[in-house]
């Protein structure tokens, strides 16, 4: 498994019940209703007071932000969160109030190795669903996934809570928990890499059972394992998009990223594809799809992928395929190729989300429409670090009023980004001392964007 601010993936996913969510790098809509996009645009200036990492440069990660009422929960790695100068000791979990000030609340699981993903059924705040790389949860045996009480933090013993390999994702639809990892086996099911948990004992409903197999191998690639990496639920609830390490899902040929179907009984992968993704990048990253994004009316689908360049590249410009991008796609259930492409110039970007006004994008990078770099700013590029905001129409970046990107912000590997009805919310990662939200604005792992009045 990657350390944090790595460029090996972690999954997060997770629903967020009682907070009009439009859409999520990898987290889905409460209600599974289409909603209302929201025009925007966030703000460019950071909220003050949210809660940070505390020590910058340390490697500490959070790796998803998702909302439940009027609470926000965060899971990652770390051992200190800070909130305007005072440090509070939150192992790889802790909460705050949504609204400002953002206070800190009591609420801390003790979670003794990283947690990578945080889901709530809509409508029910007194539970969490929790996955990651972990062993105990406030003192109770629980291995890489558990049910745990928002009022005690303590392990709910009545869902069963035994994974064989780490949880990336997990997300609740309905009465099934979508959970997605490295395991071969959870709570006793020899279900591989996705499953379907009933909510209430946590065991295999058979909702899910898609024989997902297959690995990444290419000449000099880094090694890579079957896994489920990521998802998104549509905003209506009928689809979602799921990325990872595969070459055959439900007996249909697919790489990086499908998409299925949801139906009151079962699942079926749908037609949903493009040639791109059975392209190879950069060998050191064989699995470059990380996340995609709805469209507030889930018309669209956007990615953002990492990867570099193209394997095999033999230096020329513009750059072609889908590594290093952010895309869009149409969600017909057929096969389509990208509507648009924004290429960062081989910067690597992790999350995506979509208010209709913009489709915020994430990462590392440091331009963007680039196609004619390569880690250096080629002709036609706009500096763009961190943060990206690009037109849905076409991908162009959205400029402010003085000609340059409006969003641009300094950020160290953004894995996570939430759209509320209040604003952008991004988790990321203190890495290489990174913590500056919003130009001056220094605020190590989360950042909060409001909508303006």
């Amino acid at each position: 498994m990657r350390r944090p601010g790595s460029r090996w993936p972690y999954g997060r996913m997770g629903v967020v019940a009682g907070a009009l969510v439009l859409s999520v790098s990898g987290f889905a809509a409460p209600s599974f209703a289409v909603q209302a996009a929201i025009t925007g645009p966030v703000s460019a200036t950071p909220a003050g007071g949210t809660p940070e990492l505390t020590t910058p440069g340390n490697f500490e990660v959070v790796r998803q932000i998702v909302q439940c009422g009027g609470t926000m929960y965060a899971v990652g790695s770390f051992g200190s969160i800070t909130r305007n100068g005072v440090a509070y000791t939150r192992h790889n979990i802790f909460s705050f109030s949504a609204n400002s000030p953002y206070t800190m609340t009591a609420w801390k699981p003790n979670v003794n190795g990283r947690v990578n993903t945080i889901a709530f059924a809509s409508g029910n705040c007194s539970d969490a669903y929790i996955g990651g790389s972990f062993t105990s949860v406030d003192g109770t045996a629980a291995k890489n996934l558990a049910k745990i009480s928002t009022t005690t933090g303590k392990v709910v013993t009545g869902f069963a809570h035994n994974a064989n390999g780490e949880v990336s994702t997990m997300v609740v639809h309905g009465r099934h928990v979508l959970t997605g990892g490295y395991f071969t086996s959870v709570n006793g099911s020899s279900i591989k890499y996705y499953i379907s948990l009933n909510t209430t004992t946590g065991h295999n409903d058979g909702y899910i059972n898609l024989n997902i197999s297959g690995i990444y191998k290419y000449p000099g690639s880094r090694l890579s394992h079957t896994s489920i990496y990521n998802q998104q639920v549509s905003h209506g609830g009928s689809r979602v998009m799921v990325e990872g390490t595969f070459t055959s899902v439900g007996g249909h040929a697919r790489q990086q990223i499908f998409q299925e179907w949801l139906g009151p009984t079962g699942v079926g992968v749908t037609g949903w594809t493009s040639p791109g993704f059975s392209n190879h990048c950069d060998f050191l990253e064989p699995f470059y799809v990380r996340t995609a994004a709805w469209a507030p009316n889930d018309s669209t689908i956007y990615i953002a992928t990492t990867g570099g360049h193209p394997y095999l590249w033999n230096g020329t410009y513009p750059l072609t395929g889908i590594c290093d991008v952010a895309a869009a796609y149409s969600a017909n259930e057929q096969s389509e190729n990208p509507e648009w492409i924004n290429y960062t110039g081989c910067n690597s970007l992790y999350s995506a989300a979509s208010d209709g006004y913009a489709l915020y994008v994430a990462g590392h990078p440091i331009y963007t429409e680039n196609p004619n770099g390569c880690k250096t700013e080629g002709s036609g590029a706009i500096r763009d670090p961190g943060l990206q905001g690009l037109t849905p129409g076409n991908g162009h970046v959205i400029l402010n009023d003085k000609g340059t990107a409006k969003y641009s912000m300094s950020r160290a590997n953004a894995d996570d980004m939430l759209l509320t009805g209040a604003g952008l919310w991004i988790a990321s990662t203190n890495r290489y001392n990174m913590d500056v939200c919003g130009h001056l604005v220094h605020r190590a792992g989360i950042c909060f964007l409001p909508y303006r009045s």
